[in-house]
């Protein structure tokens, strides 16, 4: 079952799967109790609850004239399948020749890995790791300076990094 439902306190308007005991709020982001939410629609097929829920929003919006022209979000989502190129013809026009881009899993088996496990390696590779360091061989791994810089202070504040007398150290 799905549900179309507005938001009690920024009367956001937002389909709902089932009858979840709770569900976030896009827009405010408050956790709400499915009983405290009002349900404006409900329906077994999906695509008519995202078809209400836009209906909804193109009124409320101002542009219900504009929402009638448009085919249902089946008809869309067909339509939408079939136009554009295909991901070999935009390859080829991108440059990239027609053989396929690594997948990630193997990208990151090779040793890249992602940010954090990147900037984890620049500390576990020094002997006395400085915030300076750290980030110098961070970016010089791929890691933006500023992500870099984050990244440190995150793992600091959960508790998985610990710095002493200006040397840092992984726990």
């Amino acid at each position: 079952m799905y549900s179309v439902v507005g938001c009690p306190e920024c009367e956001a308007i937002t389909v709902v799967a089932d009858r979840p005991e709770t569900t976030g709020c896009p827009r405010c982001r408050k956790r709400l109790t499915f009983e405290k939410l009002r349900v404006i629609y409900q329906s077994d097929d999906p695509d008519k609850a995202r078809e209400i829920r836009g209906r909804l929003l193109a009124d409320r919006s101002g542009h219900a004239d504009a929402f009638e022209s448009v085919d249902s979000f089946a008809a869309l989502e067909t339509e939408i399948e079939e136009s554009g190129i295909s991901p070999k013809a935009y390859r080829q026009l991108a440059g990239g020749g027609e053989k396929s881009p690594t997948p990630v899993s193997a990208r990151t088996e090779s040793g890249s890995g992602n940010r954090t496990d990147r900037v984890k390696k620049a500390i576990r590779s020094q002997e006395k790791p400085t915030r300076g360091t750290i980030i110098k061989q961070a970016t010089e791994n791929g890691v933006p300076k500023k992500a870099a810089e984050s990244i440190l202070e995150k793992l600091r504040q959960n508790g998985e990094l610990t710095v002493t007398d200006g040397a840092y150290r992984l726990l």
